[in-house]
């Protein structure tokens, strides 16, 4: 896992955390907030993701080249 991995994780948690006690003290505002941080996590998390595979198919290509 990478950082961007890491930390899109995290915001999604705490975003929906904070969209939940929005909910139920009937905050629009909080539930907005909550919401807004989910998708900044999950995008966040999906670059990170993305950068993972990014990593690992050029290790792929540096694996599978000959040996000089």
């Amino acid at each position: 896992m990478n950082s961007n991995q890491i930390k899109g994780a995290a915001k999604d948690v705490a975003g929906k955390v904070q969209r939940k006690a929005g909910e139920v003290l009937g905050s629009d505002e909080q539930k907005l907030k909550g919401a807004a941080k989910q998708v900044e996590g999950k995008a966040q998390k999906a670059l990170g993701d993305a950068q993972e595979a990014a990593e690992d198919a050029a290790d792929n290509i540096r694996n599978s080249r000959p040996n000089r």
